[in-house]
């Protein structure tokens, strides 16, 4: 008798399709940014442009299915010490932020087509010059750490040995993981699923996190943030990300993250989030930032553990 084929696994053809039809725009994208990240570019209009190319190209394919597509993630751009999630609104005092020569800059984005998401994000230096010092050093160090996970991430492995992988490749070039850093593991609707993988955790971290064994058909969002720093990155005053809100969140975004720049009337969006947000209704992504002065990296790869071995699907 033939087993029965669930419709979101990646043993079906279609779910491996959208994955990657995802993964293939999140990709083009990230390239078009990366671009026009130039000196004295305002990075509120780099992260609008990011969210309104997703959506045009989003708009180009699987016309003749009534299926949810869009962006997956926001586009977030991040200059030297400010961790990932930099994504500012018009009436922020962070709006007129903008990109120097030398900055070390984090980029990532996500695209999701009926729910399966594919997100990356790349680091870049703004400027032709020698990468040299500490940002040559930390740019090897997260590079090589996210080729160790996406190698080591496979059936019959656990997330702790990633854990104490990415430790012995950072530390040999004198950098740190952030503190805390996930890598989830990613099904249809879901981007921060059950199995997960901490890197540098603290002490209570580590009693909290259960030891996961990864499995045939199983993808996960391959996050390595690593810091110049101690990686104890810490909150500023950077803002994080009633009804009519919240209605109008479930409606555009669903399950999948979404910036407030996003929503119709940002002003009564701010009101709304904090309500909805003392009421458990939504998690913020923090901004985090390491000591001034100090450089944070990051590499994130969408990959798919098929029968077939690893694939890549948004690097």
């Amino acid at each position: 008798m033939k087993q029965e084929i669930a419709e979101d696994s990646l043993e079906n053809p279609d779910t491996l399709t959208k994955y990657k039809s995802a993964s293939d725009i999140a990709h083009k994208v990230l390239e078009k940014i990366k671009k026009k990240c130039i000196e004295g570019a305002l990075i509120l209009d780099l992260c609008r442009e990011g969210d309104m190319l997703i959506k045009e190209e989003v708009a180009k394919i699987f016309k003749d299915k009534k299926i949810a597509k869009g962006i997956a993630f926001p586009t977030c751009i991040a200059p030297n010490e400010i961790g990932t999630y930099f994504c500012p609104l018009a009436s922020d005092p962070e709006s007129c932020k903008v990109l120097q020569k030398g900055d070390l800059v984090k980029i990532s984005l996500g695209v999701q087509i009926d729910g399966f998401a594919g997100l990356l994000g790349d680091t870049i230096i703004i400027g032709k010059q020698d990468i040299e010092g500490r940002k040559a050093d930390l740019l090897m160090a997260t590079y090589l750490a996210s080729e160790a996970a996406i190698r080591l991430i496979k059936p019959g492995h656990t997330n702790w040995e990633v854990t104490e992988a990415i430790d012995k490749i950072t530390s040999s070039f004198g950098c740190k993981p952030c503190e805390g850093t996930l890598t989830y593991q990613h099904g249809k609707n879901v981007i921060n699923g059950k199995k997960q993988i901490v890197l540098n955790p603290n002490e209570n971290q580590r009693k909290q996190f259960d030891t996961y064994t990864f499995e045939t058909n199983e993808v996960y969002g391959v996050d390595i943030s690593v810091s110049t720093g101690d990686g104890k990155t810490r909150r500023m005053e950077t803002r994080a990300t009633s009804r009519k809100v919240f209605t109008e969140i479930q409606k555009r975004f669903g399950s999948f993250p979404f910036t407030i720049r996003a929503l119709e009337d940002e002003k009564r969006a701010r009101m709304g989030i904090i309500e909805c947000a003392n009421h458990n209704l939504f998690s913020p992504y923090e901004c985090m930032y390491e000591k001034e002065g100090e450089y944070i990296a990051r590499f994130f790869t969408t990959i798919a553990l098929t029968k077939n071995g690893t694939v890549k699907l948004a690097d």
